[in-house]
C-alpha cells in the first residue's frame, strides 16, 4: 500500500479542488456625478462584442458642460489677443503717466503752500489739506504701477507657449469631451453580462466604488486546480493534464500544465507594529496548498462556464507506467460516478 500511495502521489498527483477561471471586470461608469440612465442595451447572460454599447446615460448635463468650457476658452483667447495687442499695457501705461503728473502737481501744490505758510500768508489747514492730497496721489499712482507690472506678467505668464489661463480651458475642455464620451458605456472586450443591476430610470454612480455590472471575458480561461506541496515534486511545465469535470459525467478532457503558483497566503505577513507570534501548527490543521495553472486543449472554451469544478490529474513520467494506468482508471472512475453522485435525494 505504501508504495501504491507513493506512486500514485509523486508519479501522477491529483486534485479534487480543480475550478475553471475567468477574467471578471467591474462596469464602473466614469462619470464625475450621480446621473440618470435613460436606456439599458444589454440583457444578462447574453453574448456582447468588445465595443457594444451596453449603457446610454444622460447626455445633456454633460453637453451644457461642454458648451460652457468651450465659450470660456473662446473667451480666454480673446483675452490673449488683446494681451498681445498690448492694450491691457498701453492702459497701464497711460493711467501711471495721467497719476504721476496728478502726484506731481499735488507735490507741487505742497511746497507751494508750506512757503506761504512760513511767510504767514496761509494757514495750516491748508498745508495739511494737500498734504491729504499728495498721499492719496502717491497711492493711486503706486496702484497704476502695480497694474501695469500685472498686465506685463499676464501677458508673459505662458506654459509650453500658451497662455496658462488658455491651457487651464482647453484642460477642461478635454476633460469635459471625456465625460460626454464616457456618457455610453461600451464592453471592454468580448464575454457576457452577469449581475446586471441597471434599470432604465435609475441614477448611477452615488457610490464611485460600485460596479452596475460585471462582465465575464471569454478570453483566457484556464483551470486552476491545488496541490499539497511534495506532490509537485516532479511537476513541470508542459506536462500532460487529464480533467474529469462534474459538468460532464463519463468525459474527460485533455490539458497540459500553464504554470506553477509557488505562493500561498500563509507566508504573507501585513504591515503592523505587532511582533508575530510562532506557534506550533496543528497536526489537525491541513497544510498549505499552491495552485496549478492548467490550460485545456479543446479549441471550444465556452464549455467551460466559470467556476466549473472537477478533478485534475497531472502524469509526471508521461502516460506509461503503471502510476499512470493507475491514474487514468481512478479518474474515469470518479468521472462515471458523477452520473450518480451526489444522490439528489
Amino acid at each position: 500500500m505504501l508504495v501504491f500511495i507513493i506512486g500514485l502521489r509523486f508519479g501522477a498527483p491529483t486534485s479534487a479542488n480543480a475550478t475553471i477561471v475567468q477574467h471578471t471586470i467591474q462596469l464602473i461608469p466614469r462619470l464625475p456625478d450621480p446621473t440618470l440612465v435613460p436606456e439599458v442595451l444589454v440583457e444578462e447572460n447574453v453574448p456582447v462584442k468588445k465595443g457594444q454599447k451596453l449603457f446610454q446615460f444622460d447626455r445633456r448635463p454633460y453637453e451644457y458642460k461642454l458648451a460652457q468650457t468651450e465659450a470660456q476658452l473662446a473667451a480666454a483667447r480673446q483675452n490673449v489677443h488683446a494681451l498681445k495687442a498690448d492694450v491691457d499695457v498701453d492702459v497701464a501705461l497711460q493711467k501711471v503717466a495721467q497719476t504721476l503728473s496728478e502726484l506731481t502737481y499735488e507735490q507741487y501744490e505742497k511746497r507751494l503752500y508750506d512757503k506761504l505758510v512760513r511767510e504767514d500768508s496761509a494757514a495750516k489747514e491748508d498745508v495739511e489739506r494737500w498734504q491729504n492730497r499728495v498721499n492719496v496721489a502717491d497711492a493711486s499712482h503706486l496702484e497704476a504701477a502695480a497694474e501695469l507690472d500685472r498686465a506685463g506678467l499676464n501677458l508673459a505668464s505662458q506654459i509650453n507657449g500658451v497662455n496658462t489661463t488658455v491651457a487651464d480651458d482647453e484642460a477642461q475642455l478635454a476633460l469635459a469631451r471625456y465625460y460626454l464620451d464616457n456618457t455610453a458605456l461600451t464592453a471592454p472586450e468580448n464575454g457576457r453580462i452577469v449581475n446586471l443591476q441597471v434599470r432604465p430610470g435609475m441614477v448611477s454612480g452615488i457610490y464611485r466604488i460600485g460596479g452596475i455590472a460585471a462582465l465575464i471575458a471569454d478570453d483566457d480561461r484556464y483551470l486552476l486546480a491545488t496541490y499539497f506541496q511534495e506532490s509537485l515534486k516532479y511537476v513541470r511545465v508542459g506536462q500532460k493534464v487529464e480533467v474529469a469535470f462534474d459538468l460532464y459525467p463519463g468525459q474527460i478532457f485533455i490539458g497540459k500544465v500553464d504554470s506553477i503558483w509557488r505562493a500561498n497566503g500563509s507566508g504573507q505577513y501585513l504591515p503592523s507594529d505587532e511582533i508575530p507570534k510562532y506557534r506550533p501548527i496543528s497536526l489537525d490543521v491541513p497544510q498549505g496548498q499552491y495552485a496549478v495553472k492548467i490550460v485545456l486543449d479543446d479549441p471550444d472554451a465556452s464549455k467551460f462556464p466559470i467556476g466549473a469544478q472537477g478533478t485534475a490529474a497531472i502524469y509526471t513520467n508521461g502516460e506509461k507506467g503503471p502510476w499512470a494506468v493507475l491514474r487514468k482508471i481512478s479518474i474515469r472512475a470518479r468521472s462515471w460516478a458523477n452520473w450518480v453522485y451526489p444522490v439528489p435525494f
